[in-house]
């Protein structure tokens, strides 16, 4: 049942990030200023990538040359008990970005840093190491789909302000590519926030730019500033749905090499984010693409995220040799048969599988009651149902269908996969199967069908219950809306009535979804004890306004039935 709630606070853009505190849960922390137009720090500082005795701590000067930054840590707000001070060389060969390992730190506690250059001081920004021992309960905002040009991050100004989180999870779609004849930009006009640079990005110079740009929103520098951050990559942060040989948005004629593009990409994402660099402590190794981490929250959970782009992922199905198919029965299942679920098309690299399987493995016997796996994109079975059969879908097919031209493709291309009983999208693990049930099968076979996968990409909230291949229940996943991303049925012009009823039938009729909605942006926050678990989805009425109010949309408690979980 959805169910309702006050606002969790009002915010006014202006001034939302001026000096307002978080709730006594979190302790007095004042957020930065507004993004600054002066001074070298107009980026913000950020934290991530914790263990229990360390964490990164990041920020960007705007200087030119070769350069020396200081970075002060401390126990207090006051700077009074300052226990570490480093200094960071970086120049135009990291952007100017710095990053510090900072280690030698006590498990679950509270630091507070700040850079020092050129007579100027950062944002003091606020850093936790994870738990060790017993914990009681933690929070974990997971936020995904964070696009500059379709609204301002008023979920992330939301996560900032919130009491209940103590960490940030971000599961992709950091960046977009796009340009200003792309996705978007529409939108982006009206409001001002067109990208930068104005062409789709390829080459290193462009990702920075484009890095740069989303770290001036006021709401991302809140949310850094206030709150650890952790994080697997999607496919926006490099382009549109890649694999390990190419990408759908990727043309070699007019856009050069694959590799270099792929590289240039993560190497700006490792300069501008708050991550451990390729071969520090806690990372698989030396190579940049496997970005996969194992985080250990005390005695109550374990978080494995996954690497779903760039070191194992094969070429994204086509559904369209089907369009003239869809009614063929034979058809549809020897395509899901040799395409959707043939063996060895694979979604993650063996030697993450290895990672997970022996984090899983460490966490059953640790005891743990919670084991969370950061998912870049939905896992649960979403075969469409027939929406014109159901009457939900006005027939797309039929003479003065009520469709807009733009909305009438759309509607057509929903109704054929509703016809043939096809996946949602098939760039998601559904279009995976072989590996979605090998890693179902792992898991089991590791003692831990008991998963809570925290997934992003799809723009919609989801609360679904999974199931492998003959039936076996093996988790839940939560899944978030896009911080600014617009939703499926919303985006495809759709409008709301319809969209909503969509929404509704997809609940009702396809098994492993309990519930889900377009029709928001915000964020999911779990917060775990060792009893049981509680998501909340929460959502912003507005991220086209400079100001807005967030609410708690639905809430779901999980909790365990045997040996499962499940939605109570």
């Amino acid at each position: 049942m959805i169910r309702t709630a006050p606002p969790l606070l009002r915010v006014n853009r202006r001034t939302a990030l001026s000096g307002l505190a978080l709730g006594a849960a979190a302790g007095a922390f004042p957020l930065p200023a507004a993004a600054r137009t002066t001074g070298p720090f107009q980026h913000g500082v950020a934290s991530g990538d914790p263990d229990a005795t360390s964490v990164v701590l990041w920020t960007r000067a705007t200087t030119s040359g070769p350069v020396m930054l200081t970075c002060e840590l401390a126990e207090d707000l006051a700077f009074s008990r300052i226990i570490a001070s480093h200094r960071i060389a970086t120049g135009p060969d990291q952007d100017h970005t710095a990053k510090w390992l900072a280690t030698g730190l006590q498990p679950g506690a509270s630091y507070y840093y700040r850079f020092h250059f050129d007579g100027h001081v950062s944002p003091i920004g606020r850093a936790r190491t994870l738990p060790a021992g017993h914990v009681d309960r933690l929070g974990i905002a997971l936020a995904s789909c964070s696009n500059f040009a379709f609204g301002h991050f008023h979920a992330y100004t939301a996560m900032a302000h919130d009491p209940a989180v103590d960490f940030v999870l971000h599961t992709g779609d950091y960046i977009y590519e796009y340009g200003h004849d792309g996705w978007g930009d529409d939108v982006a006009q009206a409001l001002g926030r067109r990208h930068d640079p104005a062409h789709e990005i390829v080459s290193l110079s462009d990702y920075r730019r484009r890095h740069a740009q989303y770290k001036t929103d006021p709401g991302a520098q809140a949310m850094h500033a206030a709150h650890t951050f952790m994080a697997c990559w999607d496919d926006h942060e490099s382009t549109n749905n890649p694999w390990v040989g190419g990408a759908q948005n990727h043309q070699n004629a007019t856009e050069g090499d694959w590799e270099a593009r792929r590289a240039a990409s993560i190497r700006a994402y490792y300069e501008w984010m708050p991550v451990r660099e390729p071969g520090w402590p806690g990372t698989p190794g030396p190579d940049g693409r496997e970005f996969w981490r194992n985080y250990v929250l005390g005695d109550l959970a374990s978080l494995f995220t996954l690497e779903s782009r760039h070191t194992a992922r094969a070429e994204q199905a086509d559904y369209a040799p089907l369009a003239d198919v869809a009614g063929d029965a034979e058809a549809i299942a020897r395509f899901r048969r040799e395409v959707l679920d043939a063996p060895g098309r694979r979604m993650i690299s063996q030697r993450c599988e290895a990672d997970l399987e022996r984090a899983l493995r460490a966490s059953v016997s640790a005891g743990q009651p919670w084991r969370l796996i950061g998912n870049a994109i939905p896992i649960a079975r979403t075969d469409v149902p027939d929406l014109v059969a159901l009457g939900v879908l006005p027939d797309p097919f039929a003479p003065g269908a009520p469709y807009s031209e733009g909305a009438l493709s759309n509607a057509r291309i929903l109704a054929l996969k509703g016809r043939a009983g096809l996946p949602f999208y098939p760039d998601t693990w559904d279009g995976y199967g072989w590996a979605r049930e090998r890693l179902y099968d792992m898991a089991r076979g590791a003692g831990a069908a008991d998963l809570i996968f925290l997934t992003g990409d799809s723009h919609s909230f989801w609360a679904n219950s999974l199931k492998d291949a003959r039936g076996r229940p093996v988790g839940v996943e939560l899944g978030t809306a896009g911080v600014t991303s617009p939703g499926d049925f919303v985006e495809s012009g759709f409008g709301d009535e319809l969209s909503r009823r969509l929404d509704a039938a997809f609940a009702e009729h396809i098994p492993e979804v309990d519930w889900t909605d377009n029709m928001h942006q915000g964020y999911v926050r779990l917060d775990m004890r060792h009893d049981g678990a509680t998501a909340s989805f929460i959502a912003v009425d507005t991220v086209r306004e400079a100001t807005f109010r967030p609410f708690i949309l639905n809430r779901k408690d999980i909790s365990r039935d045997g040996g499962a979980i499940r939605f109570a």
